[in-house]
């Protein structure tokens, strides 16, 4: 007879928090569910410009045909949601508010960074750096493990409490998948992205390989 204990748990999916020196987590993000679907799209680099519709006039150079710039660029979209009603067990007297807080965060600047840069202006400083935010990996299973950062962070509250916390959100979440192209050399981050690529290639020499009789080119190419 099988139980309840002998079901496997799912792994989550979620968000690590990494300091990019040290390269110790600083928070970990636990999606509350795993997404039902995934929306990825993957554009090449090509070195010869995207082209045109055919002719001589592609507007890039021939011989940059079948050159790469670099890795592609990824985008992934997908929804999340949270339910306080599916935690009763867990006290929520701010609702889903802390959740909510702590994704949006990871765009936002601290006040602690802005007091800071604002400072440096009230100083006369002529160049003031953009403000360094701490590295931010996507986790799905052990074989999706990538740095990335947040395009897109739409909410939508449609429950609340008797206080107007919210207690049930969607969340529409975009991200883009940093790369070498992206990050200065030898960064934590870069080094994070050729580990995940180097995983995507040992994926695909597993991916059974076909022939040229099941194309009806028997005879060659």
């Amino acid at each position: 007879m099988t139980t309840y204990a002998d079901i496997p748990k799912p792994i989550r999916s979620g968000i690590v928090i990494v300091d990019p020196e040290r390269g110790t987590p600083q928070r970990i993000i636990v999606l509350q569910f795993n997404p039902d679907t995934l929306e990825r799209s993957v554009s090449p680099q090509a070195a010869g410009g995207e082209g045109g519709g055919g002719g001589g006039d592609s507007g890039g150079d021939r011989n940059e045909a079948l050159r790469l710039k670099g890795p592609a660029q990824e985008t992934w979209k997908f929804t999340a949601e949270i339910d306080a009603t599916d935690q009763l067990d867990v006290a929520a007297p701010d609702g889903i508010h802390p959740q909510l807080a702590v994704l949006e965060m990871l765009v936002q600047p601290t006040t602690a960074q802005l007091r800071a840069a604002s400072k440096l202006s009230k100083k006369g400083t002529i160049e003031i750096s953009p403000i360094e935010m701490p590295l931010t990996l996507f986790t799905w299973g052990s074989k999706r493990v990538m740095p990335v950062r947040l395009t897109e962070l739409s909410v939508n509250e449609s429950a609340f409490d008797v206080n107007l916390n919210p207690i049930r959100a969607s969340l529409s979440i975009g991200m883009k998948i940093l790369t070498v192209s992206d990050l200065p050399a030898g960064h934590r981050g870069a080094e994070l992205y050729l580990a995940h690529l180097a995983q995507k290639e040992q994926l695909a020499r597993r991916a059974r390989a076909g022939s040229l009789a099941q194309l009806g080119l028997g005879g060659g190419i």
